[in-house]
């Protein structure tokens, strides 16, 4: 079976972690060991997000800028890439080795194409980065030119365009590592996002949502299952309310249903839901959304959201 499988921030950090690397690398390998056996007999690409990893470059350079040049988003990007995909190598090769998987990790550093005249290059709304109060956010907002908003009563942060994937520069280098049986490590964080220029590439300062962005390399490597995990064992409607229900298997005309009632948060669930979406729109098959706890036995249909066409 060929799968992509999607892994969210917990895999990496934990809501009380500081962010070390010794905390990153191991939460990858607890990660690593409870799905491991996935990877023996199956082609898989692994993806990851980066929110917290490219907030703290972003203060990093911030704090630094008076002795090193702050780099821009996409390079920002970049650097999450390394090193997030140097923790789940790390961590995976030697779970790998420790239980007899015979698979090499590599990280591919991705760039993902968006188009220059996206609506969300008009309307940043996806916030990274700290928070400010309201006096320092007009002064960042008169040096530096960002958009700064207030973020869920906590204080203001800068908020960057998040346009929609819509290719993938290295698609043709993963597919050849999958096929050759190693476990790519791609799209880190939805991919660096870059605009097709002058014959190549060049960097924007934006940040794509990385569900979007591994339900789009799914499709384009016509995987057989797309797998989302998440810190939740599934989706749920009316959430942490008290008619709180969990989706089990849900048809694709349901769930569409259920998001244009409002069910899923933004920025949480809703991003999970339009890439498991997209995913079964376009090839038929079939995507999960569960914790890596319950992967298994999301597989044989016992736990877990599964949408089907």
């Amino acid at each position: 079976m060929r799968a992509i499988l999607a892994v969210g921030g917990n895999a990496l950090l934990e809501k009380y972690d500081r962010g070390t690397a010794e905390e990153q690398i191991y939460r990858a390998e607890q990660t690593a060991r409870k799905t491991y056996d996935f990877f023996r007999e199956n082609q898989v690409v692994l993806t990851h997000g980066n929110g917290p990893q490219v907030g703290a470059i972003l203060l990093q350079n911030e704090f630094s800028s008076s002795v090193s040049p702050a780099m821009p988003l996409d390079v920002c990007g970049a650097m999450s890439q390394g090193n997030i995909g140097y923790f789940l190598q790390t961590a995976f090769q030697k779970v790998f080795n420790d239980t007899g998987v015979k698979k090499k990790t590599v990280t591919l550093i991705t760039r993902t194409v968006v188009d220059k005249d996206d609506p969300a290059f008009k309307n940043p709304t996806k916030p990274v980065g700290k928070y400010y109060t309201r006096d320092e956010a007009k002064i960042l907002e008169a040096n530096n030119g960002f958009v700064m908003r207030e973020d869920a009563g906590r204080g203001y942060r800068r908020v960057v365009p998040s346009p929609r994937p819509v290719d993938i520069v290295e698609i043709d280098q993963i597919s050849y590592l999958m096929n050759e049986m190693f476990v790519p490590i791609a799209v880190g964080g939805g991919g660096i996002p870059v605009i097709r220029s002058n014959g190549g590439y060049s960097g924007v300062e934006a940040v794509i949502d990385k569900d979007l962005a591994s339900a789009l390399i799914a499709t384009k490597l016509n995987v057989d299952i797309f797998i989302i995990l998440t810190a939740v064992d599934a989706a749920y409607i009316n959430f942490n309310k008290p008619n709180m229900q969990k989706l089990g298997t849900v048809g694709l005309d349901e769930l569409k249903r259920l998001r244009g009632e409002g069910h899923f948060a933004t920025g949480s669930m809703l991003p999970k839901i339009d890439a498991a979406i997209n995913f079964v729109e376009k090839t038929g098959r079939k995507a999960i959304i569960t914790n890596a706890e319950n992967m298994y036995d999301s597989l044989n249909g016992t736990s877990g959201t599964i949408v089907t066409a």
